[in-house]
């Protein structure tokens, strides 16, 4: 079998694997299909996903329903104002039998749901970026690998702006995806009040894992092997230059930016394209698949001036427009 055959094979072993895994997640968690898909290319791209949504929508649901479906751990750090660092990555502790000894943090998971991040002062915030950057952990004068596969789903209520600190620019660029959670149409919400989950415990809910972390690090191993054309990574180099350059691509809401997408846009397009072509069942990257994952690459990524903000012009509306004018290979 050669190589291209070989490929083909394992996609669509993995789109059996990630039916099942929607399948199992479809008995508790309704609707958010759009949500599910986006985390999961997340998940199999190896990257962390920044989610803004009211409360109530089944966020944590949503994340420990996966890691429940394929064997993973999973822990919810709730960010407050008087959150610790040591609270997330764990601290030294001695005792006279042990001596010096390190107990880990919640961040030590496969899955971490860091709940309502901007909730916590910069420094807390910032606990979790080597953990996000660099999958390792310094605890005292010992550093620990992460969990694999680690990935972090981190929230943010778009209501309530009193007592939180908004990210900074270069934290919220460590998130692969920014995406937004919506309430579920009426049908969804008839059929959530049927599976309530207050009703019930989480353990009751008859979850099967389908899979199990070696073969989610071996998907995220073979989406890599995915072929993506030097047309293509062309096309992915255009449209980030022209969140810097609008006026060289005729963007006409470039007016509204004041810091375009840095290289790590370029980057995660890149990566994000290649595991979502792999869910499509595809053994390349078309630029259709660039234009599915754009906007949540690219949504948190772009900077607007006063003006822009005034105008109440929305970062995707700039996507939009960037992905009518920059021309397709």
């Amino acid at each position: 079998m050669d190589g291209d055959a070989a490929l083909k094979s394992k996609i669509k072993e993995y789109q059996g694997v990630m039916r099942d895994i929607k399948k199992e997640v479809s008995k508790v968690v309704v609707g958010q299909e759009d949500t599910i898909d986006t985390i999961m290319n997340g998940l199999l791209a190896d990257g962390h996903i920044l989610v803004e949504g009211v409360p109530g929508i089944a966020k944590t649901l949503l994340i420990r329903t996966l890691a429940k479906v394929t064997g993973g751990v999973f822990q919810r750090i709730q960010f407050t104002v008087d959150l610790l660092p040591t609270d997330i990555t764990g601290l030294t502790a001695y005792n006279e039998q042990k001596g010096f000894y390190v107990i880990k943090g919640p961040v030590f998971a496969n899955y971490v749901l860091a709940d309502e991040i901007n909730r916590a002062p910069p420094k807390v915030q910032s606990a979790m970026l080597e953990a996000m950057a660099e999958r390792q952990v310094t605890i005292g004068k010992e550093t620990f690998p992460m969990m694999r596969p680690f990935f972090v789903l981190a929230t943010e209520n778009p209501i309530e702006t009193s007592g939180t600190y908004p990210l900074p620019e270069a934290q919220i660029d460590r998130f692969l995806f920014k995406i937004r959670m919506v309430y579920p149409t009426f049908d969804e919400e008839k059929d959530i009040l049927k599976r309530n989950i207050q009703l019930k415990r989480f353990e009751d809910y008859p979850l099967n894992a389908v899979t199990n972390l070696e073969k989610i690090m071996e998907m995220q191993e073979t989406s890599k092997s995915v072929f993506l054309s030097k047309e293509v990574e062309q096309y992915i180099v255009e449209l980030v230059e022209s969140t810097r350059d609008p006026k060289k691509y005729g963007i006409e809401l470039g007016k509204y930016i004041e810091w375009g997408a840095s290289p790590r846009a370029s980057i995660f397009l890149f990566m994000s394209s290649k595991a979502f072509a792999m869910i499509k069942g595809q053994t390349f990257v078309t630029p259709a698949h660039i234009k599915e994952v754009a906007h949540n690459v690219l949504r948190h990524r772009i900077i607007l001036n006063y003006e822009g903000l005034a105008e109440n012009v929305s970062t995707d509306q700039i996507i939009t427009e960037v992905l009518s004018k920059v021309p397709v290979p």
